[in-house]
């Protein structure tokens, strides 16, 4: 078996991509710290990657995808994987923020479009 790091660093590249679109909130080392204090969670694939991670509400527990890079095809698979996790954990939805065009291809698998975010430099 293959150790965490060295799968999360055979798939930084996809981490990184992803990370162009959080507008510099993070850095490779930070989702890294994340994972390894288990605030964040590591999905590698073999052409993607996504980092989760659980958000929790009053009345609702969701498993937030952070990121999500790489392959179309295989992270629409590993979403089930995510989802099934999700589920056997106790979360009540999954969410996802990320470009819109992913709003049409999750459309596509059954998700809503519950809210649209909007970020302004200060």
């Amino acid at each position: 078996m293959i150790p965490i790091y060295e799968q999360f660093q055979a798939r930084r590249k996809y981490i990184e991509d992803a990370l162009e679109y959080a507008k510099g909130t993070h850095t490779l080392a930070d989702i890294w710290d994340g994972v390894v204090r288990g605030d964040l969670m590591f999905w590698p694939g073999d052409k993607s990657a996504i980092i989760t991670e659980i958000q929790i509400y009053p009345q609702r527990r969701v498993m937030h995808i952070f990121l999500a890079g790489g392959e179309l095809s295989e992270l629409l698979e590993m979403e089930k994987s995510v989802e099934a996790f999700a589920h056997s954990i106790g979360c009540n939805s999954i969410s996802i923020s990320g470009r819109r065009g992913w709003v049409r291809i999750f459309k596509e698998q059954g998700w809503d479009e519950v809210c649209t975010t909007l970020a302004k430099e200060l």
